[in-house]
């Protein structure tokens, strides 16, 4: 049988791979002024990290996180049945996002000690998440995000939403055909008398809900603002909104914002709906829409200032975003920008006899060492199939090595596009190639 990937899973090839690098340069070059570093954390974790982190009642921890076993605890767990008697580092998830792994690691690692400047860090990984595979929806993806941890002020979640539509207007995206969507979800003093508004009106409204509003009126009410059934979404329209219930400090705090995003310049719109699907959000939450794209969001964020004590760390406010990559990629595809760009060309380097590989083998190291993508034939083709095989390649540039040329201390360089030939000393021609290509 022949080996196939996973379902929901692609390889990052050619295009794709030029396409993702890109991006993670682009990430880089855009956050670092804002003093953000890279971090990489582990895509394998203790479970208890993503539910304390991302909420029991999330679709994502009750449905699409992928668990983790050794082969012997895997044994244990079907024969007993459940996983409940392994240790808690026995007990572990493939990463579904970014946000907790990173709180974890700053709890643990004690990067925002009692008084310090804040941490502030950018990463670029695969994430995972057991959803049935569609358009822009894999079950290994790829996002780049930032984490802010220790600034409590309005300026930071205004400057997070800066940097990510800097971000996407770097990636080449018209901001204009964009959509950014904000809104506040209040906070521990004011959203659980809320939450209890929207459980009891869909509670009265249950004969008009799917059967999987009813069960979210008990577990996380604020969810059925993203149902996808259409009626149940016109109900909803008619339920409580959070910014008629927010207390004067998370008021304040979201005016501030938006003082802030005016200021900026930056185009926004107040969805009062907007709720973002994971449990550890509080007052700022953004979101980005590429409209026409039919992509859905392509990223967002807002503000965490719970998750650090429900990772077992001193109370920390943070906030940070998402993009995904793959998302991205199909936007920017249907507005007709090419993420990847074209393929590298290179200088290839032919030979007119198996007897001059010698001088073939020295001058690509020559090249290579000055940075010149460099390629030559390693199968004992004829010139003509070295031709072909540069073509092929889209090679800008061939030397030619014969003979004659040789005993006369030249080598043949020509251009591809042009067919232009001409000679040079072979000495140079290693660093002539390449004040030649710039």
């Amino acid at each position: 049988m022949q080996a196939q990937k996973a379902e929901g899973t692609k390889d990052l090839i050619g295009r794709d791979m030029r396409a993702w690098q890109r991006m993670q340069r682009i990430a880089q070059e855009t956050f670092e002024p804002y003093g953000f570093d890279a971090i990489e954390t582990p895509a394998i974790e203790q479970l208890d990290v993503f539910v304390h982190g991302i909420g029991q009642s999330t679709d994502v921890v009750r449905k699409e996180m992928f668990r983790v076993f050794s082969g012997a605890n895997f044994a244990r767990v079907l024969e007993e049945g459940t996983d409940t008697k392994l240790k808690a580092k026995q007990r572990l998830a493939l990463r579904p996002e970014g946000t907790a792994g990173v709180v974890r690691s700053v709890v643990e690692n004690n990067l925002v000690p009692q008084g310090s400047t804040p941490f502030k860090a950018w990463y670029a990984e695969a994430m995972f998440r057991g959803e049935r595979p569609q358009k822009g929806r894999l079950r290994q993806f790829h996002q780049v995000g930032i984490e802010w941890l220790g600034a409590p002020d309005p300026a930071a979640d205004a400057e997070c939403i800066i940097m990510l539509m800097e971000l996407f207007k770097r990636l080449g995206f018209d901001l204009s055909k964009l959509r950014l969507l904000i809104n506040s979800m209040g906070d521990p003093s004011c959203r659980p008398a809320y939450r209890e508004t929207v459980r009891q009106f869909i509670l009265d409204h249950a004969n008009e809900m799917c059967d999987e509003c009813r069960e979210r009126a008990e577990l996380n009410p604020l969810r059925a603002f993203d149902c996808k059934n259409p009626h149940c979404h016109e109900v909803m329209q008619g339920a409580p909104l959070m910014r008629d219930c927010l207390c004067d400090d998370c008021r304040e705090h979201y005016e501030q914002v938006k003082r802030y995003l005016d200021a900026a310049g930056i185009e926004y719109v107040e969805d009062p709906t907007l709720v973002r699907g994971l449990d550890y959000y509080t007052r700022t939450v953004f979101e980005v829409e590429a409209p026409g794209a039919g992509v859905g969001s392509i990223g967002g964020g807002g503000r965490y200032d719970g998750l650090v004590e429900l990772e077992g760390g001193k109370p920390t406010p943070g906030v940070g975003f998402a993009v995904g990559f793959e998302r991205i990629a199909l936007a920017l595809e249907a507005f007709g920008v090419e993420l990847g760009g074209q393929e590298p060309s290179c200088v290839f380097i032919a030979n007119a006899g198996a007897d001059l590989r010698g001088e073939v083998f020295a001058l690509s190291r020559e090249l290579r060492g000055l940075g010149v993508r460099t390629e030559c034939d390693y199968q004992g083709k004829s010139l003509k199939a070295q031709f072909k095989q540069a073509d092929k390649l889209g090679a800008s540039h061939i030397v030619i090595i014969g003979g004659d040329e040789l005993a006369a201390g030249k080598v043949k360089l020509r251009n591809m596009g042009t067919h232009d030939e001409r000679l040079v000393e072979r000495a140079d021609a290693a660093s002539a190639i390449a004040q030649l290509l710039g």
